[in-house]
């Protein structure tokens, strides 16, 4: 059951300008109803099947010259690949396990065990761990949770996640470390995510975290398969969408000069590249509100190939109180001496990592973990990165729903407007996972279905 609901769409009204367009043909197998997909990533790709196997004609339009969006699995090295982009497969994520499934693809363990480095002193697994006061307050508040009224959620809703742990006897070292591991849940201080978007998450998600789980050979695998089931003659890459035009059909303009005419639209856009289409009607005053609102996680993903293992852990993952922030072995299950190790970090660490040349993230990498693993910076083979803070398309990783925003701006983005439902992973119960945008964009193939 998901533990949020779409609400009611909104009344259909608009006008539109004819121009000479694409016409999608009609089915007459199910109805008459043609559909254009703005976006080739998870939801965008996930919406398309589920109309491909209803036999509803679409079309899908995308601005990146790759469709998989935010997921991105790269070759570091011929034998090492990375995910720059969406990583976990969660235990509770059925949806993206199904598919896995059904495209035969298959799902290996990823979980990780959680090493410190914490002033200066290294921990390894096992060796650290919260007071057992603040370990009992937190399995009480995680087994009370269910417990917690529509009213106690939008309380929770209107203050920060760091204040939250305060109030509730977080403190010292236990509330320093909750905050460096917190912070990669949400790409930002925890003094900015919703106590109660932060709760829900913990309470709901797997023991790991829902980081359970990739695809082998690179989570862009499951893009792969979807596409030679739809097909790629239904996707038109190098698409970047301008206008939207409703009116008894709709008409999406692109930057190129094409154009193309259908019966409904799926935008998957992220807010930012969303609110740069010239809609007509106009998005409702609310609705622009709320794109503006909504922040996207500042994120940097350094992928390091080395020439051996020299962790010694194949579940290895470090949190750390310096610059890199948090290393998790990224070439786990890959077979070979050499491997790989992804230094993850966020808000303004994040913008800083990006900023380094590949001598100084080596440097800063190597001031981090020489003192407790030697000289591993001559064993530093390759590395790569991508800062999302910058993507010219989300302008971050994910979405991060902030003070007093759960239950006011999140239900205003899940409006429709007019003949257009939208998708993506920031209307997902839960933000930054790849199931989230597969839920959505079923979910408005499914609205259209019906």
């Amino acid at each position: 059951m998901k533990r949020r609901e779409f609400l009611a769409q909104a009344t259909l009204a608009g006008m539109a300008i004819s121009l000479p367009s694409f016409v999608l043909p009609n089915s007459k197998k199910i109805n008459n109803t043609s559909v254009i997909i703005i976006g080739a990533g998870f939801a965008g790709l996930a919406a398309a099947y589920q109309l491909f196997k209803k036999n509803i004609p679409f079309i899908l339009l995308e601005s990146r010259s790759r469709y998989g969006g935010r997921v991105f699995s790269h070759a570091l090295t011929p034998r090492l690949v990375v995910e720059l982009g969406g990583e976990w497969v969660g235990a509770s994520h059925t949806r993206i396990r199904e598919l896995c499934d059904e495209m035969n693809l298959t799902l290996e363990n990823n979980q990780m065990d959680t090493h410190l480095i914490y002033k200066n002193q290294y921990f390894a697994k096992g060796k650290w761990d919260y007071s057992n006061a603040w370990k009992q307050k937190f399995e009480h508040i995680i087994k009370t949770y269910p417990q917690l009224t529509e009213e106690d959620k939008k309380q929770l809703d209107q203050y920060d996640w760091w204040r939250y742990l305060v109030n509730n006897g977080c403190t010292g070292r236990d509330l320093e470390i909750r905050e460096l591991l917190d912070s990669t849940d949400f790409g930002e201080s925890i003094r900015h995510v919703s106590a109660f978007a932060a709760l829900a998450e913990y309470a709901e998600s797997s023991p790991k975290n829902e980081m359970d789980f990739k695809i082998k050979g690179g989570n862009s695998k499951l893009a792969d398969a979807i596409v030679a089931k739809i097909g790629k003659q239904n996707i038109n890459l190098n698409h970047t969408v301008t206008h939207i035009i409703q009116n008894n059909k709709v008409e999406v303009r692109c930057s190129n000069g094409k154009s193309f005419i259908a019966d409904k639209i799926i935008c998957t856009a992220p807010t930012f590249a969303l609110q740069k289409i010239n809609w007509s009607p106009e998005l409702t005053p609310a609705y622009k509100n709320a794109l503006n609102e909504l922040q996207y996680a500042r994120i940097t993903k350094r992928a390091f190939a080395f020439s051996k293992r020299f962790w010694k852990d194949e579940s290895f993952d470090l949190i750390t109180d310096q610059a890199p922030h948090y290393f998790y072995h990224a070439s786990k299950n890959q077979p070979g001496p050499s491997g790989a190790l992804i230094s993850y970090s966020i808000g303004d660490k994040a913008l800083i990592n990006a900023d380094y040349s590949n001598t100084n993230a080596a440097r800063e990498m190597a001031a981090c973990l020489e003192p407790f693993f030697g000289p591993v910076k001559k064993l530093l083979k390759a590395q790569q990165y991508y800062y999302w803070g910058q993507d010219i398309y989300s302008q971050g990783a994910y979405a991060m729903y902030g003070i007093g925003q759960w239950f006011t701006i999140r239900p205003q983005l899940l409006q429709p407007h007019l003949h257009t439902h939208f998708a993506g992973e920031h209307l997902a119960d839960w933000q930054g996972f790849m199931e989230g945008a597969i839920n959505t964009g079923e979910d408005a193939a499914s609205n259209i279905i019906q």
